[in-house]
C-alpha cells in the first residue's frame, strides 16, 4: 500500500510554512534610568535614610516574588545609573511592578532614559520542520483548524518540558549584559527570505557557540517583535564580565551573526541586592554582591 508521504513527496516540502514555532514564558521589562544625585544629596540624612529604607523593603519583596522576580543593577557608563529587570507572568503584572515603583518616594529621583519590553522565547526550528513535514505528509492543510489543534498539542508538550527555561529565576550573578538585536532585512541579504531549513541550520550552528560557555554565562533570550523597537532582547548573566566579550565576539564569526545580525545598545550593570540599596544611594557599591 502506498503511503501518504510517498504519494505527495513534494507537497509536504512545498506546504511547510516559513514561520518557526516558539514557546513563551515570563514577560520581561528592563527599565533604565538616571538618578538625580544632586537633588538626592541635598536632602537631610534622616530623610534619605527613610526613603531608602522604604525602597529597600519594596525591592526585597520584588526580589522574592514567587510569580516572577525583579533585580536592580548599577549601570556602568553614560547610558544611565540604574537598571531594573522584571520577570512577571503577564504584561499586566509588569505594569503593576512599574506602578509599585512609581509609588515610592525614591522614584521622584529617577529619570527614565530607556526601557525594553519583551517575553522569554524559545525558538523551535528543528522541531518546527519535523512537525510541519509530518502534518503535511498526513495531508493536513496548513492553518486549518486540525492543523492548529495539532500544533497546539505539540507546543503544550514543549512548554511542559521547558518550564525551567521559560520561567527561570533571575540569576544571582554579579554582572548583567543586556542588548537588543534584529535579523537583517536588507536588499541583498534578508534573513526572512531564507528557507526555514537553512535558518534552522544556521541557528543550530549559532547555538553550538553558546553551549561552549555553559557554566560561565547564563543566557536568556526574549522576543520583542510587536512589543518594542527591536526583534529580540538578550540577557547575559555572569560573575566575570570578560566572558561577555569572548562569547559575543566568537558568535560574530558564525554565519547567522556575521551576515544577518544587527545589534542595538549594550547595557552592562553590577547587581545590587535590596539589602545593599542604602550603600548604593550613599555612593558605594558592595565589593561582592550576594
Amino acid at each position: 500500500m502506498t503511503t501518504t508521504s510517498a504519494m505527495h513527496p513534494q507537497v509536504a516540502a512545498a506546504e511547510i510554512p516559513p514561520v518557526p514555532l516558539t514557546v513563551e514564558g515570563y514577560s520581561v521589562l528592563h527599565q533604565m534610568m538616571r538618578f538625580r544625585w544632586t537633588e538626592w544629596r541635598s536632602l537631610p540624612e534622616a530623610t534619605r535614610r527613610s526613603i531608602a529604607d522604604e525602597a529597600g523593603t519594596a525591592l526585597a519583596e520584588m526580589e522574592k516574588n514567587s510569580n516572577g522576580q525583579s533585580a536592580l543593577y548599577s549601570l556602568i557608563g553614560h547610558k544611565g545609573d540604574l537598571m531594573l529587570v522584571h520577570f512577571r507572568n503577564s504584561f499586566a503584572d509588569l505594569n503593576q511592578a512599574e506602578l509599585k515603583l512609581a509609588g515610592l518616594r525614591l522614584s521622584d529621583y529617577f529619570e527614565p532614559t530607556s526601557s525594553y519590553l519583551s517575553i522569554i522565547e524559545l525558538g523551535l526550528y528543528d522541531s518546527t520542520i519535523k512537525i510541519y513535514k509530518e502534518l503535511a505528509d498526513q495531508g493536513i492543510q496548513p492553518h486549518s483548524d486540525q492543523w492548529k489543534a495539532e500544533i497546539e498539542c505539540q507546543l503544550a508538550r514543549h512548554r511542559e518540558a521547558m518550564q525551567p527555561r521559560l520561567f527561570p529565576e533571575i540569576p544571582q550573578t554579579r554582572y548583567l549584559c543586556f542588548y537588543p538585536m534584529n535579523r537583517l532585512r536588507g536588499e541583498d541579504k534578508n534573513w526572512y527570505t531564507l528557507p526555514i531549513d537553512e535558518r534552522a541550520r544556521q541557528m543550530t550552528e549559532h547555538g553550538l557557540v553558546g553551549r561552549r560557555y555553559a557554566g560561565e554565562v547564563k543566557q536568556i533570550i526574549t522576543g520583542s517583535i510587536g512589543f518594542d523597537d527591536w526583534e529580540w532582547g538578550v540577557d547575559l548573566f555572569a560573575d566575570d564580565p570578560l566572558v561577555f566579550k569572548k562569547l559575543i565576539y566568537e558568535m560574530r564569526f558564525d554565519q547567522v551573526s556575521a551576515v544577518y545580525a544587527l545589534f542595538g545598545q549594550f547595557f552592562v550593570g553590577v547587581r545590587v541586592p535590596a539589602a545593599e540599596l542604602i550603600r548604593l544611594l550613599g555612593g558605594e557599591l558592595p565589593e561582592q554582591a550576594s
